[in-house]
């Protein structure tokens, strides 16, 4: 069999060049969006969180009084028009949060009653964002984050719930896959991507090398080209990111702890291997970089996965100016 040799003056391929957009207490306006731009990103993700008390509780709360302007119907639908204008596309995602900051693949319902409470509850929650995905024209949506034991306790519902949306939503739709569970979503062939949070371990030194992240990478590549090859689907990183910290290539999914001294460098050379090994595979759509804050927080940026105001912020707006 001949094998294909990639020029290397052969056209860098188009990718959605993402970030997730912290929703903010406040109304933004446009000085809030240009940071954004900085990045050269093309696409935000919009992020209205629908909130469980505990991993056994069978109803999500969600636009209430109580929340951030940013997480209201209101807020999620003027932040979305704010974009659009700035010429961003957006990716809308509901997400549920539980409190404590629990996992969200391991709710577990005691009864089939509470489970239908859950569903009920859910349905209305993505259900209703649907419909604000339609009315402001937003370009993805995603339906779904991190919810293993629900899609795979419950797969009747889900696959009637993808018809429901779809009769609302007529733009592309994706589930935010976790790292080590995406494989066992059931509903890809229903998808427009495979949406996978791409945290994966790739190094457990403080501050990881471009070789060993080259190395680590191949295994993660070859399980997420098979996955895309099975399902004629590209996939898509839902999230990505890592801490600036270190060790922030070992658990790519936690913060870090007090143990743990700020390392910028680490934040880096993780974010420039991601790019340098899977932005020009064609099996990849591009990705979503976790996160911008439009607002300081009281703990600050430091050790926190946003680049802002880190070298990596200038690692992020390159590769986007790249592969644009």
């Amino acid at each position: 069999m001949a094998t294909l040799t990639i020029s290397c003056t052969a056209q860098t391929p188009e990718s959605i060049d993402g970030i997730s957009f912290v929703a903010t207490r406040n109304p933004i306006d446009q000085t809030d969006v240009q940071p954004l731009l900085d990045y050269n990103a093309d696409y935000a993700a919009v992020i209205p969180y629908g909130f469980m008390r505990d991993l056994s509780s069978p109803e999500v709360i969600y636009n209430t009084d109580r929340q951030w302007w940013g997480e209201t119907k209101e807020g999620v639908e003027k932040t979305i028009e704010l974009f659009h204008t700035d010429g961003l596309k957006v990716m809308l995602k509901p997400q549920i949060w539980i409190w404590r900051g629990e996992y969200t693949g391991n709710i577990q319902l005691e009864n089939a009653q509470q489970w239908k409470q859950l569903e009920d509850s859910y349905s209305q929650y993505i259900l209703d964002y649907a419909q604000v995905a339609q009315d402001q024209n937003v370009e993805m949506l995603c339906i779904a984050t991190e919810l293993d034991s629900f899609v795979d306790q419950r797969r009747d519902y889900w696959m009637e719930l993808i018809k429901k949306i779809k009769a609302i939503y007529q733009g592309k739709i994706t589930y935010a896959g976790n790292w080590d569970s995406y494989k066992n979503v059931h509903f890809w062939d229903q998808m427009d991507y495979i949406g996978v949070d791409a945290y994966f371990p790739l190094s457990d030194q403080k501050t990881p090398d471009s070789t060993t992240i080259a190395n680590n990478w191949k295994k993660w590549k070859l399980e997420l080209s098979t996955l895309s090859r099975k399902h004629d689907k590209q996939i898509l990183f839902a999230e990505y990111g890592y801490i600036s910290a270190d060790y922030a290539g070992k658990e790519p999914w936690k913060n870090a702890d007090e143990t743990r001294e700020v390392n910028n460098d680490a934040q880096q050379i993780l974010l420039q291997g991601m790019y340098d090994n899977v932005w020009n595979e064609d099996w990849f759509a591009g990705g979503f970089l976790w996160k911008h804050h439009a607002e300081e927080s009281r703990r600050g940026f430091a050790k926190r996965f946003t680049p802002q105001g880190k070298p990596a912020a200038q690692t992020v707006a390159e590769a986007y100016k790249k592969y644009e």
